[in-house]
């Protein structure tokens, strides 16, 4: 009998080391000991959930596992990396003047004061206002103490139409600063339309000017809460008094950009000669430096950071920005209100006419003017009309013959 126990005994061990065995090839193969577990919590496994896992199968889960471990290692590294350029960018805040102190300069002007200095100006006067978002304010007719006021970035956020006069008169009073100091700041341009922009920008300011055409695709109606999805199109026009051709396919990117189809460490001038971005100039350096600084605000408020050439740019806009607008001034001649019984479609339509022409005619008509592919887009509005039109009369026609 104390034979029969323990050879009993033994095939029970046997058994439950093989159970054992199959568990723990389980555990290891689903990477159950690369997570921490808390043993007071830890349920004891049946047998039943621990089926034998085919090869391919299992080879895959480990497969699975080993990637969420890397992409949670990538994701920590970028959010690292994020920190340390926020830091950065804090440790060196940037001094941004604002020419157009309007409605979309203090919208943008509220997010630059989270980065660094604001100085703003404009011909009405929003002393006030500049205080309640901790920056300074100048007014226009002193435009010398503005440029003097030792800033890293001017942006000008005025009216499509005021822009070429805004800039002439900026003129003179950067060339007396580059005369002064041998240095200027940085430009840059908010406006719609892009290839108007760029060449008011290259025909008048000093060419010890370095130039960023910039359209934040959004406004103070559209972006009121966040940033964050919002589309930032930017091309870097000239650094260091080497004009860039963002035509060519080799142009420098925003390091952080959505697009990867260049090199990070050269851009093309217009004559097609390649540049590393560190080429040995402090004036390079310095320049390249301050464009990335200025970009990584947008790009820290969430938005989607698109380089494309201006000229791109006007071809896009057109055939979505211009006739989104013209659509909706169309229709919000017609009078529409809301009724008892809108439908869906029709409540969207009201939504369209509500925030095109809650922006100026004064942007309607620059988008129109100052874009030579919105005219083609007007014609073929009229073409279209027409078109529907004369399908429906042709329908009418038709069941009439039929009736008859």
């Amino acid at each position: 009998k104390e034979e029969g126990r323990k050879e009993h005994k033994g095939r029970m061990m046997s058994r439950g080391g093989l159970s054992l065995l199959l568990v723990f090839k389980l555990l290891l193969a689903s990477g159950f000991f690369s997570h921490k577990h808390n043993s007071t919590t830890a349920m004891a496994p049946n047998a039943h959930n621990f089926a034998p896992m085919p090869a391919a199968e299992e080879a895959a889960a480990g497969q699975l596992e080993l990637l969420k471990r890397e992409e949670a290692r990538l994701s920590e590294m970028l959010s690292s990396v994020r920190r340390q350029k926020l830091s950065v960018l804090r440790s060196r805040p940037l001094t941004i003047g604002v020419v157009g102190f309007g409605r979309f300069g203090q919208f943008i002007s509220r997010k630059f004061s989270k980065y660094g200095n604001v100085v703003g100006t404009s011909r009405s006067n929003y002393t006030d206002v500049a205080a309640e978002m901790g920056a300074r304010y100048i007014p226009l007719e002193n435009l010398d103490e503005f440029v003097s006021s030792d800033l890293d970035v001017i942006v000008v956020a005025v009216s499509i139409v005021s822009f070429e006069d805004t800039i002439r008169d900026l003129v003179p009073h950067l060339q007396r600063m580059i005369e002064t100091t041998g240095s200027c700041p940085l430009i840059v341009d908010v406006l719609s339309v892009k290839d108007h922009a760029r060449k008011i920008l290259l025909d008048n300011l000093p060419i010890e000017c370095d130039v960023l055409c910039t359209h934040p695709m959004f406004g103070p109606d559209s972006a009121k809460h966040s940033w964050k999805g919002t589309n930032f199109v930017y091309e870097r026009t000239r650094v260091d008094k080497v004009l860039l051709d963002a035509s060519k396919d080799r142009t420098f990117h925003h390091q952080l950009s959505q697009s990867d189809a260049d090199s990070d460490n050269e851009f093309v001038d217009e004559t097609g000669t390649v540049h590393d971005v560190h080429e040995g100039s402090e004036a390079h350096v310095a320049g390249m430096d301050r464009m990335e600084r200025f970009l990584s605000i947008w790009e820290e408020e969430g938005c989607n950071m698109i380089s494309m050439s201006c000229k791109s740019h006007d071809e896009y806009t057109a055939s979505s920005q211009f006739i989104t607008h013209l659509v909706g001034r169309v229709l919000g001649e017609q009078g529409l209100e809301a009724t008892p019984i809108d439908t869906k479609g029709f409540q969207s339509v009201l939504r369209l006419i509500e925030t095109t022409t809650a922006d100026s005619f004064d942007l309607f008509y620059g988008l129109y003017k100052y874009n030579q592919n919105s005219k083609d887009i007007i014609v073929k509005l009229k073409e279209s009309l027409g078109d529907v039109v004369n399908k429906l009369v042709e329908k009418e026609g038709s069941d009439s013959e039929l009736k008859s």
